[in-house]
């Protein structure tokens, strides 16, 4: 394929196709997926070439979101235009959103010490998993003691004083942290993508996610499922750095307001490990679980749908503008910033609510750091470090009967 030159079109079913297969046996979460969609996409099917693919990594690096889903949702945008670009998302989310669903549905059975010893076990997937995302996340995105100050003085804030408003400061501030101690990184190169639409539209979209992120507070004063929307929303809207980041947002957007109870969620967290796709449909599982008639399926597809939305129109409106803006010194400064903090706030997360909630005995700390080995120098996939965590916590509570 020559250099900017065009995929071939494409059908908005032929993308759904392919996808669908993606969601259902993509696991390993984004890092991996990224490895799916070059070997299927760019090796095999050649939809586009290396260097076009590369501008996609490099742009959804600059954006809070999904990345996995964001690059998905822009490769069937470049396939097949506006339905390719719907397709591509509903069918890589789509598997992994039903069985978070089927989870949330199934959960009041779980009862007894046989399911308490499970579901335990997934609260220490959730703390091995994370703890391998922070040490990853830090080696890449604060490689440097200006950044590395950054995060520390981002952990140090929220685990003096957790709250949604915090967050907001602490990436705001790392923003600007990042304009005034990254002044060593240089500018993106980057090239013209062929998209069907031009930055006009991008302009609008980008409007559109501006406004809904402004109309929050009043969304979140209205109560019921329009602050459940909010809070999903607001998640979707500031997840630099990569999707485990997601969890102290929802875990100050559900769990402090009492609509999910912090084991409830956190079980949730350790089972969306074992799912293929995007880690972005435990929000199903979050909506499903929510108080009365907010949950059920309404909620789960509120949940989704506000999650989602944030990432898909910044995405979709910044790429006609990606070219302009990977010029701006400024711009790439303010984003390692707030990259830099989101790694703090993860590492906040860590200790609060994920440890605090999962050890309750040496035995538990055992049980994680081998799942982090496993992740970290084995490079196991998340879903045998599922497997080991719920089967140790099993034998535990078979052994040590409580």
């Amino acid at each position: 394929m020559a250099a900017g030159a065009p995929a071939a079109a494409g059908t908005a079913r032929e993308v759904f196709g392919v996808f669908l297969r993606l969601g259902l046996t993509s696991f390993g979460g984004p890092i991996a997926h990224l490895a799916y969609y070059r070997r299927e996409l760019v090796e095999r099917r050649a939809w586009l070439d290396d260097e076009q693919y590369g501008q996609l990594l490099a742009f959804t690096h600059f954006l809070p979101g999904p990345a996995s889903t964001q690059i998905g949702f822009s490769l069937g945008l470049l396939r097949a235009g506006w339905p390719g670009a719907l397709a591509a998302f509903g069918a890589f989310a789509l598997p992994s959103a039903l069985l978070m669903f089927a989870f949330a549905t199934l959960l009041p059975a779980l009862s007894g010490p046989w399911a308490a010893a499970a579901l335990h076990g997934l609260k220490l997937v959730a703390l091995s998993v994370v703890a391998h995302g922070v040490v990853g996340m830090a080696r890449r995105l604060c490689p440097d003691l200006p950044r590395a100050a950054i995060a520390v003085v981002a952990a140090g804030a929220i685990l003096l004083a957790a709250s949604v408003a915090l967050q907001l400061l602490v990436i705001a501030a790392a923003a600007l942290a990042g304009l005034l101690l990254c002044r060593h990184l240089a500018p993106v190169a980057a090239r013209d993508l062929p998209l069907p639409h031009g930055p006009r539209l991008g302009i609008l979209l980008l409007t559109v996610f501006a406004l809904l992120l402004a109309a929050l507070p009043w969304l979140a004063a209205s109560g019921g499922l329009a602050a459940a929307a909010a809070a999903f929303y607001r998640a979707g809207a500031l997840v630099f750095g990569g999707g485990h980041v997601v969890l102290p947002l929802l875990q100050q957007g559900v769990v402090q307001p009492g609509w999910i109870g912090a084991d409830e969620f956190l079980s949730g967290y350790g089972a969306a490990q074992a799912l293929p796709g995007p880690l972005f449909t435990f929000s199903a599982f979050l909506g499903a679980r929510l108080p009365g008639a907010d949950g059920g399926a309404t909620g789960a597809l509120v949940a989704l749908a506000a999650i989602f939305l944030p990432g898909l129109l910044l995405v979709a409106g910044g790429l006609p503008l990606w070219r302009s803006l990977a010029r701006r010194p400024a711009a790439v400064r303010m984003v390692a910033g707030v990259n830099a903090g989101v790694v703090g706030l993860l590492a906040a997360a860590l200790y609060d609510p994920l440890w605090v909630s999962a050890v309750r005995a040496p035995a538990d700390v055992a049980i994680a750091a081998a799942g982090l080995a496993a992740l970290q120098f084995a490079r196991l996939s998340p879903l045998w470090i599922v497997l080991w965590c719920v089967l140790a916590s099993l034998g535990l509570a078979v052994t040590f009967p409580r």
